[in-house]
């Protein structure tokens, strides 16, 4: 069965002032009626480089807590390999739709990788003005090169050289999260699959869209992971839900977004919050995102810490594999 992508309905004979029904959200959810419109909060901005090392961990985990999201700057990876990952993605999403549909996930597949769109409504009917490209990109041994696009030629070696700078970074951002609960360094990486968990690469493709006022690139949502690491193209669009408001969150070239997921929500018992967030599209031009998703693998057991719960704290979580907190989460199901 051939489907249709979001970018072959937007290049399409759409009428200037119109999209299919099944991508208009509710009123609740419309960008134009919901997002904040007054003078809102910048999401907090770390120096990993800062000598002052307590004060990074401290600003991290208030970050965590208060926001669930925060970017961070002089993290190390070089802008121009940034940029790099930026180019070579634009360029899969250029080609020609054949060439991407080679890529796409096969029917049935028990797989979340490969090119597509995402086909099911959610509960109310409706569909997100994205498309994307999913693959591993570490470890070695779960990456599946057949969701790797071999055009254009340095789409591979981008992504893995990205992907050795990304673990850098990432067992940096674990470390402040676990010191600034008073826990041992490596407690929250170990907690959420240690040496194995999996970074899998998301490029999001939100097409331009005649109406931005009335849909959304993704819908309202926490990410199942760990934590995600993000970065976008120059079109803004991610926003974030904070005291009740929808709002716009103002990037800074060159730097990393930090999502809290899911899993550091429960590792943490609750001290760090999951970020609520959505994306809203462009009329004029396609917005794109790299998040990468850090995730324990599908046999691992998550739970609260052991040394954040007592008689005064309760775990508020079950401790479950993470496939099954998946399974419960994408299916709707009670955790």
């Amino acid at each position: 069965m051939e489907v249709e992508r979001v970018q072959a309905i937007a290049l399409s004979s759409l009428t200037k002032d119109s999209i299919p029904t099944e991508f208009i959200r509710p009123e609740e959810e419309q960008p134009a009626i919901t997002t904040f419109q007054g003078p809102v909060p910048e999401i907090p901005v770390i120096d990993l480089d800062d000598h002052n090392q307590e004060k990074v961990i401290r600003l991290t985990a208030n970050a965590s807590r208060d926001w669930g999201i925060f970017q961070v700057v002089n993290h190390g990876i070089p802008f121009d390999l940034i940029e790099k990952l930026q180019q070579v993605g634009k360029e899969f999403f250029d080609l020609p739709q054949e060439e991407k549909e080679l890529y796409a996930k096969p029917s049935g597949a028990q797989t979340i990788e490969g090119y597509g769109s995402k086909l099911g409504k959610d509960l109310q009917g409706k569909k997100n003005w994205a498309d994307y490209l999913f693959h591993r990109i570490w470890p070695p041994s779960r990456i599946n090169y057949q969701f790797w696009p071999q055009n254009p030629p340095s789409y591979r070696a981008v992504n893995e050289e990205y992907a050795e700078y990304m673990r850098r970074v990432v067992d940096k951002l674990f470390k402040c999260l676990s010191l600034g609960l008073g826990l041992a360094p490596h407690a929250i990486k170990e907690g959420a699959g240690g040496e194995e968990m999996e970074y899998l690469m998301k490029i999001n493709y939100y097409p331009t869209c005649p109406r931005p006022d009335l849909t959304l690139g993704v819908a309202p949502h926490t990410d199942l992971s760990a934590i995600t690491v993000l970065v976008p193209n120059d079109v803004p669009g991610l926003q974030v839900f904070k005291d009740g408001l929808w709002i716009d969150a103002k990037y800074i070239p060159g730097a990393l977004i930090i999502h809290i997921g899911d899993q550091i929500e429960i590792l943490s018992n609750g001290k760090y919050k999951a970020v609520l967030h959505r994306t809203t599209v462009d009329k004029d031009k396609a917005r794109m995102s790299w998040p990468v998703f850090l995730e324990p693998p599908a046999e691992f057991v998550v739970g609260p810490l052991p040394q954040l719960v007592d008689e005064q704290n309760p775990p508020k979580y079950k401790a479950k594999k993470f496939k099954d907190y998946s399974y419960c989460k994408l299916n709707k199901l009670p955790q």
